[in-house]
C-alpha cells in the first residue's frame, strides 16, 4: 500500500480549516492527522504529532504563522512547512521563506496544485509559483529596515506624528526625522503617505 503523507492543518478560520480538512480527507495519498487554530497550538501539536507536512496560514492569533514556522524549525530543522494564505505581499513571502517554509501557496490555488505541492515538499523539494517568485525577487532588491526604522514605520501607518513617535519610542524628534528619512530612502518613496501605503501592500506592516 502506498505511503500516505501525514498532514497538520493550521488555520484560525473554522470554515476554511474544516473545508480544507474535508477536501484532503477525500484524497487517498494524504491523511490529516491534526488541526490547529492558532500558532501556539500549531507548535504544540507539531511536537506531539510530528506530521510529514504542515499547512500553515500566516494570520494566526496568539502566535503568528511566521513565528510558528520559525519555532517549529528551531525545534525540528527537518520540518516541512507549506504556507497557505490569502496574503501575497512580498514581505510576507520573504519572512515566511526566511523562517523556513518550503512552499508558498495562495488560497485560490487548485486542488491539483495543492496536492502536487504537498507531494513535492514531502519529497524534499521546494515549490514557489512564478508569481510568488517574482514578488520575492522584488523584495530581495531593496534594503532591510532596521528594527527601529520598522517601529517608526508601524507608527507612521498608525497615523502618528513625529512628536508622538518620539514619545512612544523615548527618542528625540530629530532622531525620528532621521529614521523617517532613512526608511523613505530604503523604500524608494517620497513621503510618509506613500510609505504607509507601500508598507501595507507589501506586508511589512499589518493593521490590527
Amino acid at each position: 500500500m502506498e505511503r500516505r503523507v501525514r498532514i497538520l492543518v493550521v488555520d484560525d478560520h473554522h470554515v476554511v480549516r474544516k473545508g480544507l480538512v474535508a477536501l484532503l480527507s477525500t484524497i487517498p495519498t494524504v491523511e490529516v492527522v491534526g488541526e490547529a487554530s492558532d500558532g501556539m497550538e500549531a507548535v504544540a501539536l507539531f511536537g506531539t504529532l510530528k506530521p510529514d507536512i504542515t499547512l500553515m496560514d500566516l494570520r494566526l492569533p496568539k502566535m503568528g504563522g511566521v513565528e510558528a514556522i520559525a519555532q517549529i524549525r528551531k525545534d525540528t530543522p527537518a520540518a516541512r512547512i507549506i504556507v497557505l494564505t490569502t496574503f501575497d505581499g512580498d514581505e510576507d513571502i520573504y519572512r515566511s521563506l526566511q523562517a523556513g517554509a518550503k512552499a508558498y501557496l495562495l488560497k485560490g490555488m487548485t486542488t491539483e496544485e495543492l496536492l502536487s505541492t504537498i507531494h513535492a515538499v514531502d519529497a524534499g523539494r521546494t515549490r514557489i509559483p512564478a508569481q510568488i517568485a517574482e514578488k520575492l525577487a522584488e523584495r530581495m532588491a531593496w534594503q532591510d529596515l532596521t528594527a527601529r526604522e520598522l517601529r517608526v514605520l508601524e507608527r507612521i501607518v498608525a497615523g502618528r506624528a513625529n512628536k508622538e513617535i518620539a514619545a512612544d519610542l523615548k527618542i528625540s524628534e530629530t532622531t525620528v526625522k532621521s529614521h523617517v528619512n532613512s526608511l523613505l530612502s530604503k523604500l524608494g518613496v517620497a513621503d510618509r503617505t506613500h510609505a504607509a501605503t507601500l508598507a501595507l501592500q507589501r506586508g511589512i506592516v499589518h493593521l490590527p
